[in-house]
């Protein structure tokens, strides 16, 4: 079975960084196409990448590090000026 998918660190933290946008209202829910604020559910996204940041230190190239840094930063930065 072949997948055009990677299931690999980058998606994982682009989906969870996008499960945090939706949350704060800034993209729309792709089953229902409608803006759903929910800033408890964005902190805990935000919460999540930060765990997975600390349980894989050590163990990222700094391209994966860059892009979870980076991630994070601009997520707490959104979600503040909510």
């Amino acid at each position: 079975m072949s997948s055009s998918l990677n299931a690999d660190f980058s998606t994982l933290v682009m989906s969870i960084g996008s499960a945090a946008v939706m949350a704060m209202g800034e993209a729309p829910n792709p089953q229902s196409g409608k803006i759903e604020k929910n800033m408890e559910m964005a902190k805990f996204n935000i919460d999540l990448l930060k765990v997975l940041k600390e349980k894989t230190k050590n163990n990222l190239d700094s391209e994966e590090s860059q892009l979870i840094d980076k991630m994070i930063s601009d997520l707490q930065l959104r979600y503040i000026n909510k």
